[in-house]
């Protein structure tokens, strides 16, 4: 027997302030007008329900009140004595999971602060954080907060870009910067890492006599709005700073830019709020969401004897001859483990590589030192002499807007890996004619 104004007090009562049990029971005396012995016991099965978890939302407190037993046997005990004395005007503090508390992030535990921190008015806060979808119902691009770009993959599938236009990137740019970058994920994380790259994520599997490779489906889009707002609250911020972050980090695909040819499962994963590939929040945020999924991989191989790396949507894995016979049985658990993380495996890119076959990951070959695959150099080589012969603009095909930059970018890829292939492109690259 309870009405909704005194689980609703309660409610912002117990998610104000500092987590402890007793400040809690403080905060619900006040409200209540008196300390009701019953209290006690209840802020300590609270703490015991969302202890160690990510900071509950106010719909989970409601929601934990209205079925905790002993609370509904009190209200009904005492009904006749509760009243709403007080109503709390205190802001929530930031309370971290424990660790989360050495990594200094700022201390954001209002709108308010969150506005000062990125400088901007409460009202346009709301217009790029869109928590209520306006923006992509809107049918004039130009009050859209992205570039949207639709590739062809090989697998007959499609790749959405979403570009976020300059306003809009200047606030990503600005959480990754004073938020994100002050978090550290998994050590086996090699992807959008200040002194990592595909040869450090490469190079544990250089020499070992079975390679596994396996690939993440739709990995940026699978990771949906309400897992980023979770991962803000795991920081330590309350429920409206953390909703207003992870509107600012997070996209939906309007229904007008997709080709006719697009999958329709494709456009409903891009439908639903979702990491955007593009914005650069996405990169660290997806690295921070697959933590657990991180943790798990690592610990499964380690029990296998094997090593385990990953590069953004890329999972390998390697060992000697008992990891070899085991491989086909392992790749089952890791797809089961990402299903339960909230992950997808793509099971058609899923490769066992033994010594005795090429064994490549990130287009590099691990067999017995990183090198580059044949085919790739031979088609940047056949680029490089088309170059010469019939002009550098005949052969960017998929027009790069600096495709001088994009050819030395490649070329001294090449020489990171294997400097004296590289010299042979150096020399085709420095015979080419830029001046039109």
């Amino acid at each position: 027997m309870f009405t909704p104004w005194l689980i609703e007090a309660l409610a912002r009562a117990f998610i104000a302030g500092d987590a402890d049990p007793a400040a809690i029971k403080e905060r619900a005396s006040r409200v209540l007008g008196h300390p009701w012995q019953w209290l006690g016991p209840l802020t300590v099965r609270y703490e015991k329900a969302f202890s160690g978890e990510t900071r509950p939302r106010h719909n989970e407190v409601v929601r934990f009140l209205k079925n905790d037993e002993g609370f509904n046997r009190a209200v009904e005990r005492h009904w006749n004595s509760l009243g709403l004395a007080e109503r709390l005007t205190e802001h929530p503090v930031i309370q971290p999971v424990a660790a989360a508390k050495p990594w200094g992030l700022p201390p954001i535990e209002t709108v308010a602060a969150l506005e000062e921190l990125l400088s901007l008015a409460g009202p346009q806060l709301d217009w790029f954080a869109d928590l209520r979808t306006l923006n992509v119902r809107s049918p004039k691009p130009p009050l859209r907060h992205y570039f949207y770009r639709v590739l062809q993959k090989d697998s007959h599938s499609v790749r959405l870009i979403e570009a976020p236009k300059p306003r809009l990137k200047h606030l990503q740019r600005a959480i990754l910067s004073r938020i994100l970058e002050l978090v550290q994920p998994h050590p086996a994380v090699h992807g959008f890492q200040k002194g990592r790259s595909i040869q450090t994520f490469a190079a544990p599997h250089v020499g070992q006599r079975a390679v596994l490779k396996m690939d993440l489906q739709d990995f940026f889009p699978s990771i949906s709005r309400p897992r980023i707002q979770s991962l803000f609250r795991t920081f330590g911020y309350p429920e409206s700073v953390a909703d207003l972050l992870g509107g600012l980090c997070t996209s939906i695909a309007p229904r007008d830019i997709w080709p006719a040819t697009a999958p329709w499962s494709t456009q409903l994963t891009y439908r639903q709020p979702h990491l955007p590939q593009g914005a650069p929040t996405s990169p660290a945020l997806a690295n921070l969401c697959a933590y657990h999924l991180d943790c798990r991989l690592y610990g499964l191989a380690e029990a296998c004897g094997a090593t385990y790396t990953r590069y953004a949507d890329d999972l390998a894995f390697s060992g000697d001859e008992s990891f070899a016979k085991c491989a086909a049985r392992f790749s089952i658990h890791v797809a089961a483990i990402a299903s339960e993380e909230g992950f997808t495996v793509h099971h058609r890119k899923t490769r066992i590589m033994r010594r005795s076959v090429r064994q490549h990951i990130a287009g590099l070959v691990v067999n017995e030192r990183q090198n580059i695959r044949r085919a790739d150099f031979d088609q940047l080589k056949a680029i490089l002499t088309n170059c010469i012969r019939s002009g550098p603009f005949t052969q960017n095909r998929n027009a790069h807007p600096d495709f001088r930059a994009h050819l030395e970018g490649r070329v001294a890829f090449v020489k990171s890996i294997h400097p004296a292939k590289a010299e042979k492109l150096e020399k085709l690259l420095a015979r080419i004619l830029w001046s039109t």
